[in-house]
């Protein structure tokens, strides 16, 4: 018997520690980093590394938090043949969320909405205008072969004859009549340049495996992104630089000349480099969306609102004195009214926030306002299924059962209707989260998390609690349902 209870204590003891080990970060950053730091880091927190898993600090969602949200829409039409809608927005949901994350936006909440349409709340973000292009930036990525030779000073008299800009040039058929077959025109990054291109790409990002941002040795140590290609992708790319040193090749996304290196040799290895004067910033986000991959088919912001800090700030403040209000309340009752089982069944409350809470955190999911009203209501359920269970072995005491035997009966008859009341709840979060968007899947989530750790405490903890003082000579026994 000693040896159940002992084994039952030891795991309330590994999982709570387990909770403090989840909720550090947490504590670390909300609690001893200087508010300015915080501000100045959002995004880019070191996480507490444990070898096997990295864990992070728990956030705000964007209600909470302030930020950007944006509606998208895929471009339908230009979805590659054979390519479902469906498939091709799950893809995109991918790819957008591959380069948030790895650009160091940090709690962003990507779904599906509709038939083609994309929702991004992304809170905290501080340049807008990055994140836009972040997230539209379709990432299509070319290796073409450069023409230097009199096509080129065709092409070029004839603008400078006609005194248009590049980007002019790209649409004046006066121009494109002097461009021969098999050859486009395409602008540089660097103001005022334009270049003349094989039509046919020699490879694609298709290929790519890896990009790295990079700093360049010397004095300047200007930053450079590097490029790995997978097997098949270095067999064409050896073969293309072999076949064509001393030659340009231009390294174009999007249509835009990044940079036009020449061959000097082979390169057998399947790695590459972009340079282009970029600044760190520039070449962390070339990095970032080449990494992340290509998006199926561009897409357009249909939708775009900024949610003020103020609201933030407003929604942060009246939830959380609705949760501390609450909790005070419902801990102050339990007290004056079931004395020291009361004590007992706060306990089991204190600890079903915190495991709540540090399981949120080692999902990485953002505290949501909806999140905060389930955390609410999953407190009432709690002390809900508490006061079923304290009623019951007060009948069994009523009837003439020893204490002991009263804690039993009490918990076996009361488990069944904690279990079906919790079960269908949980079932109903399930739905929730499962078809449910934004708010309504935080909501769902808390309120999941939030009833499976319920059963836990106010079945299995407080249990555990009362066995142990039951098993020790304590007078505090004899007051536990006075």
């Amino acid at each position: 018997m000693m040896k159940k209870l002992q084994l039952k204590l030891a795991i309330i003891g590994i999982i709570i520690l387990l909770g403090i080990i989840f909720m550090i970060p947490t504590i670390q950053w909300y609690f001893l980093t200087p508010l300015e730091e915080r501000v100045k880091l959002t995004g880019k927190q070191k996480p507490l590394d444990l070898g096997i898993a990295k864990l992070y600090p728990l956030n705000f969602g964007l209600d909470l938090k302030g930020g950007l949200y944006l509606i998208l829409e895929i471009d339908k039409e230009k979805i590659p043949q054979g390519v479902d809608v469906s498939d091709a927005l799950d893809r995109a949901i991918e790819v957008i969320r591959n380069r948030v994350d790895q650009y160091g936006v940090s709690e962003a909440l990507i779904t599906k909405q509709g038939e083609k349409w994309i929702s991004v709340q992304l809170p905290g973000i501080k340049e807008p205008e990055v994140a836009k292009e972040l997230i539209g930036k379709t990432a299509q990525l070319e290796f073409r072969l450069v023409e230097t030779g009199e096509h080129l000073t065709r092409v070029t008299d004839k603008i400078r004859e006609l005194g248009l800009k590049p980007k002019e040039a790209l649409t004046d058929q006066r121009v494109l009549s002097v461009v021969p077959t098999g050859y486009v025109l395409m602008l540089g990054r660097e103001e005022g340049s334009i270049y003349l291109l094989k039509s046919t790409p020699e490879i694609t990002g298709a290929y790519l495996t890896n990009a790295r941002l990079e700093l360049g040795r010397g004095e300047y140590g200007l930053p450079y992104v590097s490029l790995e290609f997978d097997r098949d992708g270095t067999k064409i790319f050896s073969r293309v630089t072999e076949l064509n040193i001393d030659k340009h090749l231009a390294i174009v996304l999007d249509n835009v000349v990044q940079s036009a290196p020449v061959i000097r040799s082979k390169i057998p290895d399947g790695r590459a480099i972009i340079e282009g004067n970029f600044r760190l910033e520039e070449a962390k986000f070339l990095a970032t969306v080449l990494r992340a991959g290509a998006l199926p088919a561009p897409v357009k912001i249909i939708e775009e609102r900024v949610v003020g800090p103020t609201l933030g700030r407003d929604s942060v403040v009246t939830g959380t004195r609705a949760l501390v209000v609450g909790s005070i309340a419902v801990i102050i009752f339990m007290v004056l009214y079931y004395k020291l089982s009361g004590i007992i069944a706060d306990l089991a409350l204190i600890i079903n926030i915190f495991l709540v809470l540090a399981i949120l955190s080692v999902f990485k999911a953002a505290l949501s306002f909806p999140a905060l009203a389930g955390l609410v209501l999953m407190i009432g359920m709690g002390v809900d299924a508490n006061i079923i269970i304290l009623e019951r072995i007060k009948e069994e005491i009523k009837n003439g059962k020893t204490l002991r035997v009263a804690v039993d009966l009490g918990y076996q008859r009361a488990f069944t209707t904690i279990l079906d009341s919790n079960l269908t709840t949980i079932i109903t979060t399930i739905f929730l989260f499962g078809f449910g968007t934004g708010p309504i899947k935080g909501f769902g989530i808390t309120m999941f998390i939030g009833l499976i750790v319920n059963i836990f405490t106010a079945v299995f903890v407080t249990k555990t609690i009362y066995e142990y003082i039951l098993s020790k000579n304590f007078v505090a026994h004899q007051l536990l349902f006075k």
